[in-house]
């Protein structure tokens, strides 16, 4: 058994790990980490089934646009490769960051440690008085070992100011020069510190310092040291533990990076990245090609989302209108009630810079959870010139549909005539509907100058003669002003409403079903009169008849007339009012300013 072994085996220490350096501990960190880390980790992920699940905003198997090839990287595995290497790089930086750190720190503390014993033991009386025996080393030897064992030194050496040993671990080499070559600085200049340095029992880390006399001469030094074995085997076990639990930090790191990946994965519908863009860029062109105005608001009411129609009705001078609330761009919004209540609203008139809007409200659900709401704005004027033209092929059919059945049945009459060889009596019906008819023509071309109002009332006078209904114009009726082209398009739609309602009520009344029409442009404005021998209005609707849905008829799409025609008599600038007629039905009165046409202007859009 060789020298080391038998001090080992007197203090009860365990065999320690082949003899290295402190400044190289540090490294074996780095080797450990690496040992670790180059055996690959067989982690089996299954993902189960995560399609077949309906979704509000919409359906994750339906908008799969494309799925990736197997050679390519999708979103999941980048995003777990991404945080893996990540995680695993934060914790290996830590790892040999904190392993360096705590070597050093640990071999500083062992090396305060040594010096701190040594400069104690230097200052014992005891020690002192020893040097100036006949036999130093028989009362320095018990009294260091004792020391040493307490403290934990793996020696505790006294040595004269030559070098010689007084005390050490193995007896047998008292009185032998101390070996290491470091104790120059203590004994000639009387300083402490600390060394490294390999000795008779290997390589330690020591405390060194002086001993002085009581007349302050250097008599000797004590060298107090610490294994680098030993030094080892504890940085050696730290990094151990350590490593262990960045391997678990690790693992639960992948574990973690798999869930996140899956979470975001599911929160984008499954979708890959390039497929979200192209997702993004087919919905942009479909937003801005839409012709109504749509924002999409947020739940807190900021907005999300606009198209270039909707840009044109806020028609703010901030271009960046996204993540405003929707109340600093339209006052009168209903979206935050819609917001608050989760319901729909259909069909709410908005006024936006003397535009009407006919604006319908949705709320938007996310897994039942709501997100946000739409809004979608129809301008009220399309709709209006809309259901004007659509006014007007109805009443240009029912008229030629009035006026073919009314020939239809007269020449059925002259066909019967002839066929009974009443010749005579043939051609007096003929002379008599012919002048008939040229009396309205005639009236119509010097009464009226406008050729489209003229024709909406030779239409209606020919539907009334086919439902039975007496229907006449005051003689004293006259209509000479020249129109514009607002005008005469209003006029017709406002006309022809006025009379087909004034036909639906006079066939709902028990008295004799008669119609009055009367106008005129004398004055400043043009008058029309339609008066009916209906049921008439109650005084609780009068307010209410002119509002739009409002109708006291059954069935549907009804309401709209009496509305429209009050939208067109304001467009023009004038009113329709509600009166109560002498044929004991309703009377409606429209009055319209006349307008000035001044030279070069071809639609005199200039009024009086």
């Amino acid at each position: 058994m060789g020298e080391r072994e038998a001090v080992r085996s007197r203090c009860g220490r365990r065999e320690q790990q082949p003899e290295q350096t402190v400044r190289e501990l540090w490294i074996d960190c780095g080797t450990i980490a690496s040992q670790v880390f180059s055996r690959p980790f067989k982690y089996p992920l299954k993902y189960g089934d995560r399609g077949g699940g309906t979704m509000t905003l919409f359906n994750k198997k339906r908008f799969r646009l494309n799925k990736p090839p197997a050679c390519r990287f999708t979103l999941l595995s980048k995003m777990i490769v991404l945080i893996c290497s990540l995680i695993i790089f934060m914790l290996v930086f830590f790892g040999l960051y904190t392993n360096a750190k705590y070597s050093e720190t640990l071999v500083e503390q062992i090396g305060m440690r040594a010096l701190n014993v040594s400069q104690s033991v230097s200052e014992i009386p005891e020690i002192r008085e020893a040097f100036f025996t006949e036999n130093p080393a028989e009362r320095i030897q018990p009294l260091a070992e004792a020391i040493r064992i307490k403290t934990g030194a793996e020696f505790i050496v006294v040595g004269n100011k030559e070098g010689i040993r007084y005390s050490h671990p193995l007896e047998e080499r008292l009185g032998e020069p101390m070996m290491g070559d470091d104790n120059e600085r203590a004994l000639l200049f009387g300083e402490s510190y600390i060394s490294e340095a390999t000795g008779s029992l290997g390589p330690s880390i020591r405390g060194k310092a002086p001993v002085f006399s009581n007349e302050g001469e250097i008599i000797g030094i004590v060298s107090v040291g610490f294994l680098i074995d030993d030094v080892a085997t504890t940085i050696g076990n730290y990094v151990a533990d350590t490593w262990y639990w960045i391997i678990i930090c690790v693992l639960l790191g992948v574990i973690g990076a798999t869930f996140i990946s899956l979470h975001v994965k599911n929160s984008i519908f499954g979708l890959e990245p390039d497929e979200i863009g192209r997702l993004f860029q087919e919905r942009e062109a479909i937003l801005q090609s839409l012709h109504e105005a749509m924002i999409a608001v947020d739940r807190e009411g900021s907005v999300t989302m606009l198209n270039q129609a909707a840009e044109n009705v806020v028609r703010t001078a901030d271009r960046k209108v996204t993540g405003k609330h929707i109340n600093e761009l339209i006052a009168n919004t209903q979206l935050i009630e819609v917001l608050e209540t989760g319901k729909t609203r259909f069909n709410q008139e908005l006024r936006i810079d003397k535009q009407c809007f006919i604006v319908n409200y949705v709320p938007v659900y996310n897994n039942h959870k709501l997100i946000g709401a739409v809004a979608t704005f129809h301008n009220r004027t399309e709709i209006e010139l809309l259901a004007e033209e659509l006014s007007k092929i109805k009443q240009y059919s029912e008229a030629l549909r009035a006026q073919t059945h009314e020939f239809s049945n007269k020449l059925n009459t002259v066909s019967g005539l002839l066929q009974l060889e009443q010749t005579q009596e043939a051609i007096e019906f003929i002379t008599k509907e012919s002048k008939k008819q040229q009396e309205w023509i005639h009236f119509f071309i010097h009464r009226v100058k406008d050729a489209y109002v003229s024709a909406v009332l030779l239409g209606k006078l020919n539907r009334a003669h086919e439902l039975g209904i007496k229907m006449t114009i005051h003689s004293d009726s006259e209509l000479t002003t020249p129109l514009t082209e607002n005008q005469r398009e209003g006029l017709v739609t406002i006309i022809g409403n006025l009379l087909e309602n004034a036909c639906d009520a006079v066939q709902e009344s028990n008295r004799k079903r008669q119609i009055s029409i009367f106008f005129t442009d004398i004055g400043e404005e043009i008058l029309f009169e339609v008066e009916d021998s209906g049921p008439g209005i109650s005084e609780d609707d009068a307010e209410e008849v002119f509002t739009n849905g409002f109708t006291t008829k059954n069935g549907a799409h009804r309401g709209l007339g009496l509305a429209l025609v009050r939208q067109l008599s304001e467009d023009l600038g004038g009113n329709i009012a509600l009166e109560t007629g002498e044929l004991g039905g309703a009377c409606f009165v429209l009055s319209i300013p006349k307008v000035k046409r001044l030279e070069g202007d071809r639609h005199g859009q200039h009024v009086l």
